[in-house]
């Protein structure tokens, strides 16, 4: 069970979409393949200074001993992010994760503050809406692991999932995102194919 703190944490997602509709039902997508999307205007914080952001955050050790930790689910609690942004620090029991999901165009950070995070990720540009099923080029999978104080910055086409791949402790991460989430697309992964299964949108987090 995931045990919220003050609001529920939106589930890592994705699902179906409407829009327009760029590749056919299955399509190879290479590394660096994209659908044009138009410049944001937004004046926002810019995914370096999330990165600044949750870093400072994920050292301010009484912040993140505040968390309560949960042996079977992941705990949450929302943070007042810089410029307007939406922010989460999150714990991490053993043995779990997010599942590959998007962030609806918003781009982002997460930092480790405790223990240590994998993250899966697509180094391709998936088009947003319009697909049921991509197949993947090869290429495209990186992993990194993220130890405390580490983070990354992400842009709005990131994909990716994260876990906690100890099998005895507890990690816990900070996670912030401009403009805050509009919805989270859920995928599931076999192999190369990558289908849309869910859009999960804010509230349906609330």
């Amino acid at each position: 069970m995931s045990v919220p703190v003050t609001t529920s944490l939106p589930a890592a997602g994705a699902g179906s979409a409407s829009g327009p509709v760029p590749p056919a039902a299955s399509e190879t997508v290479p590394p660096a393949a994209a659908a044009s999307s138009p410049p944001s205007t937004d004046t926002g914080p810019s995914p370096a200074e999330l990165l600044g952001f949750v870093r400072s955050v994920a050292s301010d050790a009484e912040l993140i001993s505040s968390l309560p930790l949960d042996p079977e689910g992941r705990t949450w609690l929302r943070l007042d992010g810089p410029g307007g942004s939406e922010a989460w620090l999150i714990g991490w029991p053993p043995g779990t994760g997010t599942g590959w999901h998007d962030h609806g165009g918003s781009h982002g950070a997460f930092a480790t503050a405790s223990g240590t995070l994998k993250e899966d990720s697509l180094a391709a540009r998936l088009p947003t809406e319009g697909w049921k099923t991509l197949e993947l080029a090869e290429g495209v999978d990186r992993e990194r692991q993220l130890a405390a104080g580490e983070g990354r910055a992400f842009g709005r086409h990131h994909v990716h999932e994260v876990r906690n791949d100890s099998e005895d402790g507890h990690a816990v991460s900070v996670h912030a995102y401009y403009p805050p989430l509009p919805l989270m697309r859920r995928y599931s992964r076999t192999g190369a194919v990558l289908r849309l299964e869910q859009v999960e949108r804010p509230e349906e987090w609330e």
